[in-house]
């Protein structure tokens, strides 16, 4: 397929899926019940942090975590008591457990202390030094500062590790992008949209490696900079549009 047939195709897909008539069945549609700043940053992390497996489930154990934080996340997070973090102890989403919860609770806390709020300290960070690589790399340092037990660290991926760092991509997407139609939330205008990186995932993987722009068999960090070096070829200024359109061909055996 030629450059200009394959932007074309891609372009079709991303106005059939980039819709709020998707939103319902997708994680996203966890911070889309909010609407402070603040609690849907916090709830699209967390959200973001337990989105692998089936998509009910994880939309059903996401909208349950809220509810276990008083359907007041941000609240929550900078001013639980042990005994209310303690709610959380046998909440589960497949290997994340309730410790885990406690400790993502104990270590979004300590980033917005210091910043204020999730979006401040991406907002800082990405002004400081243009580069979400390295954003992405402080924020795992920073967040983990605060005490944790070990196996929280397995949920949140390591981009110096040279993980694909799915989930904090698909959060950064959710923030950052602004399209006016409703799904993606634009609350970070200072972090532009072609500063973004494709949240790779098998879904994604393949259908970019069919179409010729992925070549890498691992799906990791090298990875994603291949693809969203290629996607940046269609659209410089919202490579990650395309992340509907990849998915959506994926799940969906368009290329069969």
């Amino acid at each position: 397929m030629e450059p200009s047939e394959l932007k074309e195709w891609l372009d079709e897909l991303y106005d059939r899926y980039d819709s709020p008539d998707f939103i319902e069945n997708d994680p996203i549609a966890i911070p889309h019940s909010f609407s402070r700043q603040e609690d849907i940053e916090l709830s699209g992390f967390l959200s973001a942090t337990i989105a692998w497996g089936n998509r009910k489930m994880i939309v059903r154990n996401a909208f349950r975590l809220m509810e276990r934080m008083d359907r007041a996340p941000f609240d929550f997070t900078c001013n639980a008591t042990e005994q209310e973090l303690n709610r959380l102890c046998d909440f589960t989403h497949r290997t994340f457990n309730g410790g885990d919860c406690i400790d993502f609770i104990r270590g979004s806390r300590h980033i917005c202390r210091i910043y204020s709020s999730l979006g401040r300290f991406f907002e800082t960070e990405y002004a400081a030094n243009s580069d979400l690589r390295q954003v992405l790399s402080q924020f795992r340092t920073r967040f983990f500062e605060a005490e944790h037990r070990p196996h929280a660290e397995k949920h949140l991926s390591s981009i110096d590790r040279g993980a694909a760092c799915k989930r904090l991509c698909m959060f950064l997407k959710w923030m950052v992008r602004n399209d006016s139609r409703g799904v993606d939330f634009g609350l970070w205008k200072t972090i532009p949209a072609s500063a973004l990186y494709l949240p790779l995932d098998i879904h994604t993987g393949n259908t970019a490696r069919a179409l010729g722009l992925l070549h890498r068999r691992q799906n990791d960090w090298r990875a994603v900079e291949e693809v969203t070096d290629a996607l940046r070829q269609l659209d410089p200024l919202d490579p990650i549009k395309y992340d509907f359109a990849l998915f959506g061909a994926g799940i969906n055996g368009l290329l069969r």
